[in-house]
């Protein structure tokens, strides 16, 4: 991260060269390898999410892919290049699927004379049960309901039709259609209307039976196959041994000059230290918000200071301070030997820290416009650090990846002087594990693939009854993306800020305790670091420290710290106040 001394330009009297230094003193062999994002296991998981979840598949098309007016987020720890890469080869697979059964079951009623609608028209009875009941593991009652009613009526009607193709199969037509008409009332208007075309017009033979008992099957040979076929991509090019080899995933070497071109946009926009925002999200792509706080002090020469002058004090003196002590929490304790020392894997030996600035969208003539080259992000980061602007702004991003990049640890911190106050601005956000059925990928392929052949059989035969409308969804979807493509002008319309991140699309709402717990610590480690390079700023250039030390101990535990003229007040867990009024002590209460 550090950079090699030389001369150092200025900008308006302002540092014009990045301020992160090198670390002193640190064994050059204690850092662990940096990983690349493109080969870590929560790309990886994401990847094969895409071959499980096709709302999260089309999802990623959309935001990466039809949408190309608009610029990546940030991609922490992870690639959302080769995430896309995974998608589109899967939609490709599932497409060709999709068509071939949809095929399988339109040339059937021909070829049938129409004894196919025996099964279509209970299949379609099935997904119509499938669609109200919805995919929540906890659906309100008034789905529930008609769902469960519309289930066994189709079954029903499926076993009648499943009963009565075996009657004509085993007997002669007679006997066949008067079983049709002893079976009840359950299905009996697919049959009358069977035997009415069957008698009357078409004459229905053997063959026609044979064809329709054959159509299933042939459909549920097509849907096992096309599983086979995903959970070969799970077990092979997106395997832990074969997944950091870039060069070799199959989804890489896709042609095509759209997603060429977008792969390498978004390559050059999410690790980019220049983040294009949406105003409605800046902060899209780092996670959920983690108790953001913020605090202004007035900055108050020391008593006994020599010459009573103290020295001018500008945002980048002050990250000067700050960033050598959050790098200093990459180098392990001593531990007696060296080999010991190396050997500690605690996550915060791969903190990341850079400078970044956050620049608008708005007023770029094209998403290829966007100042990413070195000379032009040095032009903003000199420019914003000192401004303070409102719209500009320049961050110390500070990242720890811990669970295979599954835990996201992100720290913005912000500072300003402005009229002799110094304002301090700390937002915390991570981003929690990928989706448990992403993360049970591996265990899902290896059991689809090492069940015998009866259970997988019995799999795809269940899955029969939804491989037509399911198809249907996958060739309306692509549709809507292709025309959407052709029609919506996105290539040519003005840039936009990324709207969702793909990362954020594939997390889980809760992390487990031993996450959390990390997750804990690591905001605890960097946010007293950063304090304690603010406070050692304003005490090397002369100004006082109380006031500072005091609210930072409260507001930095996750309290609110509110001054008044009779007082202060803390509001958060296990807090002491105390000043020249008042004196309290908080055991209790809600988080700030």
């Amino acid at each position: 991260m550090g950079r090699k001394p030389g001369k150092l330009p200025t900008i308006g009297g302002v540092l014009a060269q990045s301020f992160l230094p090198q670390q002193p003193g640190q064994p050059p062999n204690t850092s662990p390898p940096v990983r690349s994002p493109a080969s870590s296991e929560a790309t990886r998981l994401l990847c094969a999410g895409t071959y499980l979840d096709d709302g999260f598949r089309d999802a990623v098309i959309d935001q990466l892919y039809v949408h190309e007016e608009r610029f990546a987020a940030p991609s922490l720890g992870y690639d959302a290049s080769r995430v896309l890469a995974h998608a589109l080869r899967a939609r490709r697979v599932e497409l060709a699927w999709a068509a071939g059964i949809l095929a399988l079951w339109i040339v059937a009623v021909p070829l049938t004379k129409g004894l196919i609608v025996l099964l279509i028209v209970p299949f379609l009875v099935l997904g119509l049960a499938r669609w109200i009941r919805g995919r929540s593991a906890t659906a309100p009652v008034f789905r529930v309901v008609p769902a469960f009613l519309l289930r066994w009526y189709g079954r029903l009607m499926l076993l009648q039709s499943a009963l009565l193709l075996l009657t004509l199969v085993l007997g002669d037509d007679e006997s066949g259609w008067e079983f049709l008409g002893e079976t009840g009332e359950a299905g009996q208007f697919v049959g009358l209307a069977v035997e009415l075309a069957a008698q009357e017009m078409w004459g229905i033979g053997t063959l026609e039976v044979w064809i329709t008992i054959a159509v299933p099957l042939l459909v549920a040979w097509a849907v096992a196959t096309q599983r086979g076929q995903f959970a070969r991509a799970l077990t092979h090019e997106l395997s832990r041994d074969r997944f950091p080899d870039l060069r070799s995933d199959p989804a890489e070497q896709a042609e095509g000059a759209r997603f060429r071109r977008l792969r390498d946009r978004i390559r050059t926009e999410q690790h980019a230290r220049l983040v294009m925002y949406g105003a409605d999200d800046p902060f899209c792509g780092a996670g959920e918000p983690y108790e953001p706080w913020s605090l202004s002090i007035e900055l108050r020469p020391r008593k006994d200071l020599d010459g009573g002058t103290p020295e001018p004090l500008d945002n980048s003196a002050i990250m000067r301070h700050v960033a050598p002590l959050v790098e200093a929490l990459r180098v392990p304790s001593p531990h007696g030997a060296p080999q010991i020392q190396a050997a500690v894997r605690d996550r915060l030996r791969e903190l990341e820290i850079d400078e970044v600035v956050f620049l608008p969208v708005d007023g770029l003539p094209a998403r290829d416009a966007a100042p990413y080259s070195p000379e032009g992000f040095e032009s903003h980061r000199s420019g914003a650090i000192e401004e303070g602007g409102e719209t500009r702004r320049h961050f110390l991003r500070v990242r720890v990846g811990g669970w295979g990049e599954e835990i996201v640890t992100t720290v913005f911190v912000r500072v300003h002087t402005q009229g002799g106050m110094l304002m301090l601005e700390v937002a915390p956000h991570v981003l929690r594990p990928v989706k448990p059925l992403y993360r049970y990928a591996d265990r899902i392929a290896h059991r689809y693939r090492h069940n015998h052949r009866f259970g997988r059989a019995v799999w795809a035969l269940g899955q029969t009854p939804r491989s037509a409308g399911q198809a249907l969804v996958t060739l309306g979807r692509s549709l809507g993306h292709a025309w959407r493509l052709l029609t919506a002008g996105h290539a040519h319309a003005l840039p936009e800020g990324p709207e969702v991140s793909v990362r954020e699309l594939g997390s889980d709402d809760e992390a487990s305790l031993f996450q959390e717990m990390d997750v804990s610590r690591y905001l605890k480690s960097v946010q007293d670091r950063v304090a304690n390079g603010v406070t050692v700023a304003l005490r090397a250039a002369g100004y006082e420290t109380a006031e500072f030390e005091q609210k930072i101990v409260h507001v930095a535990e996750g309290g609110t710290f509110i001054e008044n003229s009779k007082g202060n007040v803390t509001l958060g867990h296990h807090n002491t106040v105390t000043s020249k009024i008042v004196t309290s002590t908080t055991t209790g209460g809600n988080r700030g």
